[in-house]
Order: C-alpha cells, then structure tokens, then sequence
C-alpha cells in the first residue's frame, strides 16, 4: 500500500481512516451493502439553496436551486462510485456550493449501476438528463448553450463520455467538461502490475471489479464499444474546454493526465490541476481540509470564468 509519507500531512489523518473501510463492490453483497450506506445518507441543506428532487422525469434527478441567480448557466452533474455504487446525495456539499457560490442551477443524476445495467445504461441516463435540461431549459430559467457536464471519478467518466457522444450526434455542445480525476481507461486495470502498488481508497484490484461490472467484460479487451472508455477515443478534436483535476497519487493520475495531452494536441483548451499528496476523491471525504477547499474554489474559479467567458 502505498505510504502515508507519501500523502500530503493534512490528509493522512482522513486517508488513514478512508483506507480501513474498504469497498467490496466485486460481490453482490458488497455492492448491497455499500449501496445501503449510501441510501440512507440524509439530504443536507445548505444556506442559500434549495434541493428538489420533481416527479416525471426521464430519469430521477435532483436540482439544486440557488436563491441568487448570477446568471442562465447550469451544470449537469455526474456522481462516481466506479459504475456500480453512490447516489446523487452523496454530493450534496459540492453541488450546493457551486449552486450557491456560482449562482447556477445544479442537476444531478441518479443514474442506474452496474452489473444490473451495465454500459450504455448509465450513459443513456445521463444523455437523457441532458435532453431534458435542453428541453426544460426555459422553464428552469437556464441557457441551452450555457451548460456544462461535470462529474466525479466514474461520473466524471460517464461526463467525458457524455460530451463525446453529444459531439458525435451533431448535436449543440456543452460550455464546458469539468472532471475530477476521471475513471476513463479501462486498460489501467488490465494493467495487473499495477495491483501490487496498493493505490489508497481506490486500488487496481477494485478498479478491475469496476469496470468489468460496467462492460461485461475483463477490462482492456480490443473490442470495447465507442464511449465506453472515452480514453480510447481516437479523435478527441472539437471537444469543448476541459478542466480535470486528480491528485498524483491517484490510481487515475497518468491515465487522466495522458487524456489531458491528448486534448491539448487536438485543439482543446485544457487546465490540468495535480494536487501533490491527494489520493482519489480527496475533495470528497476530506472536504473541509485546506487543501482540498482550495483545491475545489480553483475548480469552481475555472467554471465560473467559462461561463463568463461567453465561449460555447
């Protein structure tokens, strides 16, 4: 496993405490269990913002309504869980404060999991918030052209996924992609040498369970369907600007920072933000340390100025 020496100071406290819970999510039970605890997580209001949750959607949702509306621009939001756990409340805290510090509507998805629905399920239901966010756009108060995807780790995944797709149909393009430490390329968890690094809150040896939860299949197999993995997509040229965040000892950094290069080569505006010392999802389980607070206002200063910008 890989040392706490190695992990920034203010984070080994939480990463110690985050690493003797592990995630048996490559059992049914598990995955049960894991999902139970999740479930049962209550909503947490926050100053300024309003959380819904409306009936008659194509696909539950859940909203996050500012009291003070800078402007028309919104966020699609994408929860991680490797493709087979979490829940669209386990983002309360961030999806709040970027309603409220951004002034935007949020709409998170409540996306089905794998192995029940494995690809394309969890990607049609975020294409189909999407397609609802477009077609409600006047009656949320949001601009159609003023939308940006965004996720964490597997939903960061199905967020990059999501724009490449979007790109693929023709159809109006996101303002911006906004991933943290995206779980993109299944080919990392083929990569058993990997497993004896003992990577901190997410291993190798889960990240294979994940992903052939997700495909159905062992991990890097030439065959892999189109978005499936948006690492392995071959023309990344168009794309809307991305910023993708992930710390350096993440099981994630070089796969992520790889697809960073990639879309710098193909025209893409990218900011690439590595947090020294900051295992996987740090922003999440240890959001009120410094590092991660700072680590986060960055990210929402990124999309602020993209919606600002007036691009897109």
């Amino acid at each position: 496993m890989i040392a706490l020496a190695r992990i920034a100071p203010e984070l080994r406290k939480a990463t110690s405490r985050m690493s003797m819970l592990p995630l048996p999510i490559g059992s049914a039970w598990g995955r049960r269990l894991t999902r139970g605890l999740l479930g049962r997580r209550r909503a947490v209001e926050h100053d300024g913002v309003t959380i819904e949750t409306p009936a008659n959607t194509p696909v539950p949702l859940r909203l996050y309504h500012p009291a003070r509306r800078a402007n028309r621009a919104a966020l699609l939001w994408v929860h991680g869980g490797g493709y087979v756990i979490g829940a669209a409340a386990q983002d309360d805290g961030l999806c709040t404060a970027v309603a409220r510090e951004l002034g935007i509507m949020v709409v998170s998805v409540e996306y089905r999991l794998a192995p029940e629905h494995p690809f394309p399920a969890p990607l049609d239901d975020c294409r189909a918030a999407w397609t609802w966010m477009e077609a409600e756009a006047v009656v949320l108060g949001i601009d159609p052209l003023k939308i940006a995807i965004g996720g964490q780790s597997a939903g960061a995944g199905l967020a990059a996924a999501l724009v490449q797709r979007i790109h693929a149909e023709g159809a109006a393009q996101p303002a911006a992609q906004w991933l943290f430490c995206p779980m993109i390329d299944d080919r990392t968890a083929a990569k058993t040498d990997l497993d004896r690094i003992g990577h901190r809150i997410w291993s190798n040896r889960v990240n294979r369970d994940g992903w052939r939860c997700y495909l159905g299949r062992e991990p890097g197999a030439t065959d892999v369907p189109p978005f499936a993995a948006p690492a392995r997509t071959e023309d990344l040229a168009g794309l809307p600007p991305a910023w993708i965040g992930v710390g350096d000892v993440d099981l994630f950094c070089e796969e992520d920072r790889a697809y960073a290069a990639r879309l710098q080569a193909a025209g893409i505006d990218v900011t690439l933000d590595i947090v020294p010392g900051a295992p996987h999802g740090f922003e999440a389980w240890a959001a009120d340390t410094a590092i991660a607070q700072a680590y986060l206002a960055r990210a929402r200063a990124w999309l602020q100025a993209r919606f600002a910008s007036g691009e897109g």
